[in-house]
């Protein structure tokens, strides 16, 4: 591997739906419904789209929804990941299936898209949603310290042998 050169990182930051500080509880009687996500990057088919999700906060927690009905119809699978203090998930790219993944942060996001790799921080109690083309190698460190939570649809059933995911160490 001595002739790749190192890799080149960039960082985004998402600007959020909601303008109160995290630690600020969004009243229950002024919620509105799920509006659009805005995308931060420009969508190419070897480029992952990476979006702030709308979230409704208050004393309770946190909730949002991370498809719209039109795209959740498109699915043909989900799973949900919980992820411990430093460790990685994923590492891997699939050959034919669009993945959509929420992550909610911190977390450090690694895709390596047309042989660069980009870098992505979420910061702590923000929720981003990535579209993950097929060739796109991706993987979620947990930065925080507690379970990281990942929210993943698949455009492809669930497949035990893995014949469209390839292993792929970037993270």
């Amino acid at each position: 591997m001595g002739s790749m050169p190192g890799p080149v990182r960039t960082s985004s930051r998402a600007v959020g739906y909601n303008s109160r500080p995290m630690n600020t509880p969004t009243p229950l009687n002024t919620l509105t419904p799920l509006t659009p996500l805005t995308p931060l990057d420009t969508p190419t088919p070897a480029r992952a789209v990476v979006q702030s999700v709308k979230t409704f906060r208050d004393a309770r927690g946190s909730l949002f929804e991370p498809l719209t009905d039109a795209e959740l119809a498109h699915q043909k699978n989900v799973h949900v990941v919980l992820t411990q203090p430093n460790e990685v998930r994923g590492n891997h790219v699939h050959r034919t299936a669009t993945e959509t993944t929420s992550v909610v942060g911190p977390c450090l996001i690694r895709l390596k898209e047309e042989g660069t790799i980009r870098d992505l921080e979420v910061p702590a109690g923000e929720i981003w949603r990535l579209t993950i083309p097929p060739g796109v190698v991706h993987a979620f460190r947990n930065t925080g310290d507690a379970a990281m939570v990942l929210v993943s649809f698949s455009t492809n059933l669930h497949d035990p042998a893995g014949s469209d995911t390839v292993r792929v160490q970037i993270l």
